[in-house]
């Protein structure tokens, strides 16, 4: 059981020097008050001190489940980087050794397919420069008389 025992100061003079202490002649503002408490502690222990000091305020139950939560979110997001890093290297090297091949020969096969377009492009246009019925004229001095197709009866 705890007993609580009030303790009064038996000395005025020292609760003056108390920042916390309030004497009935000096009227300070609080956030003089706060500024003097604060530059004080900032100018005697670092941000370090502070949070090891918090080791003495958590009871030792809520720092192991603490630490035991932050130790599994640390392994959870390891391994879950770790697998990731894994499907992003095979889908990478897949791509890499069966799409590039596979992309390379695609342009190959475009290519061959727009040359043959073009030899027959080329083949008709000379067909159609030897025709007959060309749109160019014979030349003069041949005597050839230009031929009809099949003339349907009746013209």
């Amino acid at each position: 059981m705890v007993k609580v025992e009030i303790v009064e100061e038996k000395d005025p003079q020292s609760s003056g020097n108390s920042p916390y202490a309030s004497s009935s002649s000096s009227h300070h503002s609080s956030q003089e008050s706060i500024s003097s408490i604060s530059s004080e502690l900032s100018a005697e222990e670092n941000l370090y001190d502070r949070i090891s000091a918090l080791v003495d305020i958590v009871p030792p139950t809520t720092r192991h489940s603490i630490s035991t939560k932050v130790s599994k979110a640390a392994s959870f997001f390891k391994a879950s980087g770790k697998v990731i890093g894994n499907i992003v290297w095979v889908v990478t090297t897949s791509a890499l050794l069966v799409g590039l091949p596979l992309a390379l020969s695609l342009e190959d096969e475009a290519k061959i397919v727009a040359q043959e377009r073009e030899m027959m492009a080329q083949q008709q246009g000379a067909q159609q420069m030897l025709s007959p019925g060309s749109a160019y004229p014979p030349p003069p001095g041949s005597n050839q008389a230009p031929q009809k197709g099949i003339v349907p009866p009746g013209f």
